[in-house]
């Protein structure tokens, strides 16, 4: 969430950079600041007010003692007048507040001045390309006719289960999934990340810290009796361990990694681009979260970028890193590069994962602070999160390009993990 006070400081600055995200800012940017006015002046009232209340109270009883009675009752009668108009204004600011921070809330995160401006993902910048695109004959088969043939995903039962998006994993099919879950985090926990196993269900101010809530789009499955929320991905519980956590700067950089299933109600996803894989309501992501000082958050970005892609190497899987432009950007970041793995069967690109930096977006909603030994004002520390990685896609892409006349080949560095070489 952006404060009041950049947004006062900075307003011009501010409406250029949504623009950046397509964001007609004006109309919002002008109440948040009429709001905050509001609040100000309201505040320096009841200050005002309370200040002469505490003033008579000290001198009514003196006024009795030199029997000034007409001027004691004076100024009681003054401080019953007080007290009814403090109470009013300390409800007026109260509202005030509440409708300020409702309209803060709406306002995205800005984007970093490197964040190319554009509408959606045919702007996107490609800043790197990695491995040879596959060339399949007319006999490759797609996943989700893979996953038949060899039985090892199964779409039909998912459905009667639950409904679709809900896969069931088979056999070797389970293997593979549980073989990249342990995979990518024992690749995090090389790279120094603390393993953590968080709930799958979050509260609303979970969520709100995050800035999943308000959830505009209704993406997010809600559990109404309880109001909780199932996660959309691991970045939300974890982050939120350090809700209204003030740490100390030399902890900094604090790493975490996890793995969840994931849920997302994906409204109103159809097509040809949500068969198979390629769009699931639950599905299983590895998350690596960074909390570091803002000076450095920029340097644990590329950091975690070159985690991600050194994953995707390692499976020899052909790969693309993408920097988002603004209007392809989500509401809390400031900064994305997406990584795309070439699906041979499909001819075409499949994200598998996004690292993003939130600066102080998040940090501002969750009371995430950092103190220096040196320093006793508490600073909003940035926080950075990416899918290492989500797995749907990265198992589309494995099956397809792997496939064989006598199965599908297993990539080397999985096989200590799945104990086979062939899907067949």
């Amino acid at each position: 969430m952006l404060s009041i006070k950049y947004i006062q400081e900075n307003k011009e600055k501010v409406l250029e950079r949504l623009g950046i995200k397509n964001f007609k800012g004006e109309e919002i940017i002008d109440k948040a600041l009429e709001l905050d006015n509001l609040r100000k002046t309201t505040q320096a009232e009841l200050d005002r007010q309370l200040a002469e209340a505490n003033n008579l109270a000290k001198i009514i009883g003196s006024l009795f003692k030199e029997g000034k009675t007409r001027e004691a009752n004076e100024a009681k009668q003054k401080t019953a007048q007080l007290k009814e108009s403090t109470k009013e204004l300390g409800l007026k600011l109260e509202s005030a507040e509440k409708e300020l921070n409702l309209v803060l809330v709406q306002i995205p995160n800005l984007p970093h001045e490197s964040v190319p401006a554009g509408k959606g993902a045919e702007d996107n910048c490609i800043v790197k390309t990695h491995g040879e695109i596959p060339v399949m004959d007319n006999t490759a088969l797609p996943h989700w006719d893979l996953a038949k043939k060899y039985d090892i995903i199964d779409f039909e039962t998912g459905v009667k289960i639950t409904g679709a998006g809900f896969p069931v994993y088979k056999g070797k099919g389970a293997k593979l999934q549980r073989a990249l879950i342990n995979f990518f985090l024992d690749e995090a926990e090389k790279a120094g990340f603390f393993e953590v196993q968080p709930p799958i269900m979050v509260n609303e101010d979970s969520g709100f810290g995050t800035g999943q809530l308000p959830d505009k789009e209704g993406q997010m499955y809600h559990a109404e009796i309880d109001n909780l929320y199932l996660v959309p991905t691991a970045e939300v519980p974890v982050t939120n361990i350090f809700r209204d956590v003030i740490l100390n700067r030399k902890d900094l950089p604090v790493k975490y990694t996890a793995y969840t299933p994931c849920f997302r109600r994906e409204a109103g996803s159809y097509g040809k681009d949500v068969r198979g894989l390629n769009r699931l309501h639950q599905f299983d992501k590895v998350e690596i979260v960074c909390i570091d000082h803002p000076e450095n958050s920029y340097h644990t970005l590329e950091e975690m970028v070159k985690h991600a892609e050194s994953l995707i190497f390692k499976l020899e899987l052909p790969y693309r890193i993408v920097k988002l432009c603004g209007g392809d950007m989500s509401f809390t970041s400031a900064l994305t590069y997406d990584f795309e793995v070439y699906s041979g069967a499909q001819k075409k690109w499949l994200e598998v994962s996004s690292v993003s930096n939130f600066e102080s977006f998040q940090a501002n909603r969750l009371k995430l602070r950092f103190k220096d030994d040196n320093d006793k004002r508490n600073q909003l520390a940035h926080t950075l999160n990416g899918s290492a990685l989500a797995l749907p896609r990265i198992v589309a892409a494995l099956l397809e390009n792997n496939q064989t006349a006598e199965g599908i080949k297993i990539p080397k560095v999985l096989v200590p993990y799945t104990k086979f070489e062939m899907i067949n």
